[in-house]
């Protein structure tokens, strides 16, 4: 099924507008949903609006919208309200500054879009644009679902992603992390040397769609099983061993490794070491 535009505007790069829309770029079918049950007949619950001061349910044209400004007292907010908060962003992504794209911590990334052009006369200036910002990311705002986002916008294959970014008031510091102020900030550099050679072993072209979710299959198979009426068997978990002594922990890491890959190796050399004692006989018989 083709994919549904969440927003349409307009893509500003100083003078040139392009007509955009906007589309997820991930979603969340893939996770299992779950339903609360009431566990004696089976019966789907139901949530319902429910005024405490009424003593009876709100139907949804009673329900309106509130900012509590001090403890129990309410301001109340009609559309009209919020039609009067139109800033230029939930219209136009204005990009006003430019960096490298690699300058985007991902720890400030919520969430990632698509942008395409919308309709035939934004596809030449959609793709003349990608093209010229290639290697950076366009920083500008955008208002969506109820806020204004700062977002950034990067070239990738024929199109450009967006991603959404927290603010700057929105990151929590290291700082205030009180179990990370015991972690030594150097350490002996034979124990450094040993992790980069564990972890270089690990080393190779990453490709994201060789991971599975784990979880959402097991309890794929479990739901399965109940609804075939079979029993599911927990299986046995295993603890991971305890090496006390961390330079001893690397070098196991390092050899349980280095002899997977060294095997072959020595398959391949034995054939060569027995021509080479052959030689070697033949040699001393005719001596």
């Amino acid at each position: 099924m083709a994919a549904r535009p969440t927003w349409k505007g307009f893509l500003k790069v100083s003078l040139v507008t392009i007509p955009i829309k906007v589309f997820p770029a991930s979603e969340s079918s893939a996770s299992l949903s779950f339903n609360q049950l009431h566990g004696d007949c089976k019966t789907r619950i139901q949530q319902k609006r429910w005024c405490p001061q009424c003593n009876r349910e709100v139907p949804t044209s009673e329900i309106v919208k509130g900012y509590e400004f001090e403890k129990g007292r309410w301001v109340v907010l009609t559309e009209d309200d919020f039609a009067k908060v139109r800033p230029e962003s939930t219209r136009v992504i204005d990009l006003v500054q430019f960096a490298d794209e690699g300058d985007i911590d991902p720890l400030y990334v919520d969430r990632a879009y698509y942008l395409a052009p919308d309709g035939q006369m934004a596809i030449e200036a959609f793709a003349v644009m990608r093209e010229g910002m290639r290697g950076k990311a366009g920083v500008g705002k955008l208002a969506l679902y109820g806020r204004e986002y700062i977002v950034a916008v990067r070239p990738q294959e024929r199109g450009l992603v967006m991603y959404t970014l927290h603010q700057a008031s929105e990151i929590r510091s290291m700082d205030q992390i009180d179990e990370l102020q015991a972690v030594p900030s150097s350490v002996k550099p034979e124990q450094v040397k040993l992790a980069q050679q564990v972890v270089a072993t690990f080393e190779g072209e990453l490709d994201l769609s060789e991971y599975h979710d784990e979880y959402r299959d097991g309890l794929r198979r479990i739901i399965d099983a109940k609804i075939a009426g079979e029993e599911v068997m927990e299986p046995e978990e295993k603890a991971p061993p305890k090496v006390a002594d961390l330079m001893e922990a690397l070098k196991r890491s390092l050899d349980s490794v280095s002899s997977g890959r060294k095997k072959p190796a020595k398959v391949a050399e034995m054939p060569k070491r027995a021509a080479a004692a052959e030689r070697s006989r033949a040699k001393r018989k005719a001596g």
